[in-house]
């Protein structure tokens, strides 16, 4: 197979929960144990970060991916969803994986994977260790997928845990109270390994104090630190909350790498062209004001909706679209009433329908047209839009993978 024929395999062999959903979600580690035990622990080759939390993974994962790489160090970064290329997944200081790596990986593993019927995304994160140990990086940053306790990520052993916060997401995976979701994250806690919280609550801390104690890991909560006044290329809100968190993590991690405070500014400043980090409150156009953010749950979307508040426009215009499983009565009334919406379907099986999409949007006093693509939207909404006016595009990484 070639490189396309390889990923459409990988994409099509198993229902995988980024396109899927519930079908994807395995119930334990046991797949990716066999798995690693067949690729001979490539995940105890290499030093690793582990990451973990509702939002923010993926600009925490860039952030400490990016100083270090600016302390000289061979960093391996394993994130997801991608937006355009599968390969985006799976870096070492930016670089993309090869295509020859990723079709060898599955050619020399196809048997296996298919006696076993593994997931997309276990495959993927077996593709990811034995990459990072031929590769011999010096240290990599692994983003969890969903959860953390059953997540396939969670055979590693790594310096040091990270839960950047707790919020309302895949609950019908991860429990429907804010504590039953912390226990989830708060099970990549291993035993004798620190753990930084980004953010707590009154009903997650004491989850992830319980879970530390009974793994005698040191436990560091980053809100409670001073507010952060480097300056970073990532410029949302919520970035103040994931600066704090990733700052903690330095701080511990110069233990073990020679990271200056020089490396710490370089790397805020760089995230995105050293780690290709994508649709985190991207600007595309300054007139009219033109932002895509892949926030795509309460958590998420409270912060960016308040953060377009702060701008002075003339007329919002909103290109929203979600998937299928998405809890639309926790979102749709975060959104302001005085806007004008593009609903759109994003472009994989779980897309909602834009006809369902607005008709639950009328229901909380939103109104805008349907489209037959996010595309289609995003021209429309550029078309009407005036210079004074501000344009956002989101509700799911599809949307936002669409139009970056």
């Amino acid at each position: 197979m070639n490189y396309q024929e390889t990923t459409t395999w990988l994409f099509n062999q198993l229902p995988m929960f980024q396109m899927q959903g519930a079908s994807a979600y395995k119930k334990d580690l046991t797949n990716t144990l066999l798995l690693v035990e067949h690729l001979q622990h490539p995940e105890i080759k290499f030093k690793s970060i582990h990451v973990a939390g509702t939002n923010g993974k993926g600009s925490t994962s860039s952030m400490l991916a990016s100083i270090l790489q600016e302390a000289g160090y061979k960093v391996g970064l394993y994130t997801s969803p991608h937006l355009k290329d599968f390969r985006e997944r799976i870096r070492i200081n930016g670089e993309m994986i090869s295509e020859a790596f990723v079709v060898d990986f599955v050619a020399q593993n196809k048997s296996f994977f298919e006696a076993n019927q593994l997931s997309f995304f276990e495959m993927t994160v077996g593709l990811a260790f034995d990459y990072f140990a031929k590769e011999q990086v010096d240290v990599a940053v692994i983003e969890v997928g969903m959860g953390g306790r059953l997540d396939s990520t969670n055979v590693i052993s790594p310096l040091v845990s990270v839960i950047t916060n707790i919020g309302f997401d895949h609950t019908q995976f991860l429990g429907d109270t804010l504590p039953k979701i912390a226990a989830e994250k708060a099970g990549i806690i291993k035993s004798n390994i620190p753990v930084v919280i980004g953010e707590y609550s009154e009903e997650t801390k004491p989850v992830f104090v319980a879970k530390a104690k009974f793994e005698s890991a040191s436990i560091y909560f980053a809100q409670d630190n001073s507010e952060v006044t480097y300056e970073c290329v990532l410029l949302g809100d919520y970035q103040m909350h994931n600066k704090k968190t990733v700052l903690q993590t330095i701080k511990l991690l110069q233990s073990q790498f020679n990271i200056e405070e020089n490396h710490i500014k370089l790397g805020l400043k760089n995230v995105i062209q050293n780690t290709g980090l994508l649709g985190r409150w991207q600007i595309l156009k300054q007139k009219p004001f033109t932002v895509c953010d892949t926030a795509h749950n309460s958590h998420g979307l409270k912060i960016v909706l308040n953060q377009i508040q702060k701008h002075q426009f003339k007329t919002l215009h909103v290109v929203l679209g979600v998937v299928n499983d998405k809890d639309l009565d926790s979102i749709l009334p975060l959104f302001p009433k005085n806007a004008n919406y593009y609903f759109c379907k994003p472009n994989v099986p779980r897309g909602l329908e834009p006809q369902i999409l607005q008709k639950k949007a009328t229901e909380f006093g939103l109104y805008g047209e349907v489209f037959n693509s996010v595309s289609e939207a995003y021209e429309e909404a550029i078309n009407l839009a005036k210079d004074s006016d501000f344009i956002y595009i989101g509700g799911s990484t599809f949307v936002v993978a669409e139009i970056v």
